[in-house]
């Protein structure tokens, strides 16, 4: 048996969670390596000489799409973004759905890999029952229509920004002013919104770019396709593809459509719960976008832009807050009940529907709860043990800066790390109590001022939050009476 066949044999066995957990390790710190190696930009920027505890923290956030930031992004060289991107690509939802859809494929081929006694010879002919092979190979033709779903979105992506910065010279201005190659641009800002990042390799974000609504509506189909309408758009994707195959493929196809909770995709909702979560989704952006612009129609939030601008402005925002993490306003200065709004959408998981999709219970009574088990808690309670943390590492700034350190701002924080959004507060050096000489205003999120302790705890909680579907349907030892 080669290497490579006996670490198959060794994954298989292992818990799809401590799989996860190593992957994001692991690409994580290969990503900082590749960071700390590379230079950052030259020229007229300051200097800049980034802690590697800062570059870490900004892998991570790109590993696990969440796009918390403590650096400011225009100190990043092309080779540079260009590893961001890449560690946004392969740590995006769909490309890692896609990769658990091989170990399962893999899984199904070799059902008896998980009993460590029973010997299998890997080079034998793969001849399951008809009802198995059928399900083999629709994984197997599941697994190729994510790919193409992958390539082709960023890929469109790609063009039609490329296109539309071809045609709106005052979006090519500020690139050639911050001094960003288009093509640089393009592939990272698609790659980042697809995989619901946030990251923009612009210090501002995509204020700077609050006019181009060319731009922003370019993006938002992408932040929609690549999370929170991925599994309607897959569905819709196979049943498409279900007109224009062959004979032969029609029944893999029927049967992804007809048994998907047998596939047992994540991905791949039953037609009902699929058109349920598209009204989900419409119903969260319907409301935020009626509660945005009946509070800050007005406001200085939106101020010096047209109706035009606003209403995509406001629909750009509403679908972000969802967990792509993009902004084209400074979130600070937004209204409560807007922010409050805000954490609420961040802490939904993606896929959070009016009907909740079953799941079945059956195998999960008749097995003994494990040991572990017994330890788990309701995400909430684990924001709430995670905040606690937080103001025990940041008491200093909290009692010393109680504008920028408010407890609102520091739970908005660590919702927004949890949810792998990337909305900030911010810091700003005019709200401080004591105002200091040498203070200066970065383009960086609020976590980029917090201790190394406090950033520590948060990149915990960015792990935590892209693994959160390993808990979320636990039956747990701990219940409100």
């Amino acid at each position: 048996m080669s290497r490579m066949q006996r670490l198959s044999c060794f994954l298989i066995r292992v818990h799809p969670f401590w799989i996860h957990l190593f992957y994001f390790l692991f690409i994580s710190s290969l990503g900082f390596l590749a960071l700390l190696v590379l230079k950052p930009k030259t020229g007229s920027y300051h200097p800049f000489h980034p802690q590697n505890l800062d570059l870490f923290f900004t892998s991570v956030s790109a590993a696990t799409v969440s796009s918390m930031s403590a650096v400011e992004m225009e100190a990043f060289s092309d080779p540079q973004l260009i590893v961001l991107s890449v560690l946004m690509f392969i740590g995006g939802e769909v490309f890692t759905s896609m990769v658990a859809l091989q170990f399962r494929k893999f899984n199904l081929k070799f059902p008896d890999l998980k009993i460590a006694s029973v010997p299998i010879d890997l080079e034998a002919k793969f001849d399951p029952p008809p009802p198995e092979r059928l399900k083999y190979k629709s994984i197997k033709f599941l697994g190729f229509v994510v790919f193409g779903y992958l390539i082709l979105s960023n890929f469109l992506g790609i063009v039609m920004v490329l296109i539309y910065l071809k045609l709106a010279p005052t979006a090519r201005d500020v690139l050639k002013q911050k001094g960003l190659k288009t093509t640089t641009f393009s592939v990272f800002v698609v790659v980042s919104t697809f995989a619901s990042c946030g990251f923009v390799p612009t210090n501002e974000n995509m204020i700077v770019f609050r006019k181009n609504l060319g731009l922003l509506l370019v993006l938002i189909p992408q932040a929609l396709l690549g999370n929170t309408l991925f599994p309607s758009c897959l569905r819709a994707s196979i049943w498409g593809l279900g007109k224009v195959v062959k004979k032969k493929k029609l029944k893999i196809v029927g049967f992804l459509l007809e048994n998907s909770e047998e596939i047992g995709f994540l991905h791949l909702l039953p037609k009902l719960d699929s058109w349920l979560l598209v009204g989900s989704v419409c119903g969260f952006v319907v409301v935020q976008v009626v509660a945005i612009g009946a509070m800050e129609w007005s406001s200085g939030a939106l101020s010096g832009l047209n109706c035009g601008e606003k209403l995509v402005g406001i629909l750009f925002l509403s679908v972000n807050s969802r967990h792509s993490g993009e902004a084209i306003l400074d979130l600070s200065i937004l209204s409560p009940a807007i922010l409050v709004l805000f954490a609420a959408m961040m802490y939904l998981p993606p896929y959070t529907s009016f009907m909740p999709i079953k799941i079945d219970e059956g195998e999960r009574r008749i097995k003994r709860a494990k040991f572990m088990d017994n330890f788990l808690f309701s995400q909430l309670f684990y924001l709430i043990i995670f905040v606690f943390i937080i103001c025990v590492t940041e008491r200093h700034n909290i009692k010393h800066d109680p504008l920028n350190f408010s407890l609102f701002n520091v739970i908005f924080e660590v919702i927004s790390a949890y949810g792998n959004v990337g909305f900030s507060m911010g810091y700003s050096c005019k709200r401080q109590l004591y105002p200091s000489s040498v203070c200066v205003d970065k383009s960086f999120g609020f976590s980029g001022k917090w201790s190394d302790n406090g950033k520590l705890v948060l990149i915990v909680v960015m792990i935590f939050g892209r693994l959160k579907k390993f808990n979320m349907n636990k039956q747990r030892a701990w219940k409100l009476f």
